[in-house]
């Protein structure tokens, strides 16, 4: 692994309290970009398909695209990563993003399913991507500070992500204006947004968090060989227990999270709902996913990982129920319910998220890191694929409690692993 000091070594970064500000201001910035880039796919990436292949049965069918593509990105972004730093893989999952959405454009101009089903899966590039950028925030953290910090980089993308759905007609107008199909319009807002959250990171994140955190990481494994009581002192890793418990968390999150958001907007379309209707309850979702993570990241770091996982699912569980009782008239208790669900899944990543951090070490954390986050992708390509599936077969309201109730597992897990310890 090679670098120069302007990427990773300390010649030029006396405070490490410096790095990390510098960091966290580089990927805050990132990350509003890629918000935009995020929300858009999700507001109409469902209602696209619908209209092409003229089916609700499928509509679930982008959504498990594109997670399918992040599960794939998130490999490689985690690997590049693990070799190179996180610079080179966040800005190259962006830019593999960027691609997607132009795929996208070009398909529904041709109106074509097939590209339209490629171009999707690489667009699900972004979403692991912006995931990714989480756990930057985190390599430079004081242990006792890492959830917070986590939750800055997850609360930028707020920003973007509430903007990105309200834009979907506006820009839906706009891409009438050069010929192409309406519901197309939003991807030209995520290609230029994640193209623009590539742009950031290859010029600014340095140095590399990742590297710098190697390289004091080293310093202190000498000075613990000099003092052998410094290295009697240093904590042993929390096991293999807890990092299975921080990717389940994660997991189950998603899964309930993706089905529940991904048929929503179809179930409003269904009834009568305008794109602009639609917009604002995943705007609010959005809004939900990402706002409240400082407070979350505070709770974290004052109560503990556990308590927080364990309220993510008895959230899930709220939404759901919610999401089942709306009359499917109510605007207002439709976004109510998707808020929740938002807020659930943000109690469970930055929980997750904190528990995998603290426990994976700096040699293996970016490998790691990157296969937890397939196995979150790879869950919420099921939870999309299946949605669609669940509410041609049964309801929407169905599928909402089933979401609701099977996010209750994360409780006997939670209590098994605090036994353990």
């Amino acid at each position: 692994m090679t670098d120069t000091a302007s990427d990773g070594t300390t010649d030029h970064i006396s405070d490490l309290a410096q790095a990390q500000r510098r960091t966290l201001r580089v990927l805050v910035a990132s990350q509003v970009c890629s918000g935009a880039g995020l929300a858009a796919g999700v507001t109409v990436g469902a209602l696209l398909a619908q209209d092409m292949l003229g089916t609700t049965s499928l509509a679930g069918l982008p959504s498990a695209l594109f997670t399918a593509g992040s599960a794939l990105t998130a490999v490689a972004v985690g690997r590049i990563s693990q070799t190179r730093g996180r610079r080179p893989g966040l800005a190259a999952g962006y830019f593999a993003g960027a691609l997607g959405s132009a795929g996208v454009i070009v398909a529904a101009v041709l109106d074509n399913p097939v590209l339209l089903f490629l171009a999707l899966f690489v667009y699900g590039a972004g979403t692991a991507t912006n995931l990714q950028a989480r756990y930057a925030g985190a390599d430079l953290a004081a242990p006792d500070h890492r959830a917070r910090d986590v939750s800055t980089v997850l609360v930028a993308t707020t920003l973007g992500g509430v903007a990105g759905p309200n834009l979907a007609a506006p820009t839906g107008t706009f891409a009438e204006t050069l010929g192409i199909p309406p519901l197309a319009g939003p991807f030209l807002l995520s290609g230029v947004a994640y193209a623009l959250a590539a742009l950031v990171l290859a010029l600014r994140l340095r140095p590399d968090p990742l590297l710098l955190a190697r390289i004091l990481a080293k310093k202190e494994e000498t000075d613990a060989v000099a003092d052998p009581a410094a290295a009697d002192a240093a904590d042993p890793s929390e096991g293999r227990s807890s990092v299975v418990l921080g990717a389940l968390v994660m997991v189950l999150t998603q899964l309930v999270m993706v089905a529940i958001m991904t048929m929503t907007p179809v179930h409003m379309h269904d009834h009568g709902h305008g794109t602009a209707a639609s917009g604002l309850v995943i705007a609010i979702h959005v809004a939900a996913m990402y706002l409240p993570s400082p407070v979350t990241g505070w709770l974290v770091d004052r109560y503990g990982r556990m308590k927080i996982a364990a309220a993510s699912g008895t959230t899930l569980l709220a939404a759901g129920i919610v999401a089942a009782a709306a009359p499917v008239s109510s605007v207002p208790l439709l976004a109510l319910a998707l808020a929740l669900l938002g807020l659930g899944w943000n109690f469970g990543l930055v929980s997750g998220t904190a528990i995998i951090t603290d426990t994976v070490p700096l040699a293996t954390r970016a490998k790691t890191q990157g296969l937890v986050d397939v196995s979150i992708a790879i869950a919420g390509a099921t939870g999309g694929m299946a949605s669609g599936l669940m509410v041609a077969a049964t309801s929407y309201p169905a599928l909402a409690l089933t979401g609701g109730v099977l996010s209750l597992a994360l409780l006997p897990a939670i209590a098994a692993t605090a036994y353990r310890r």
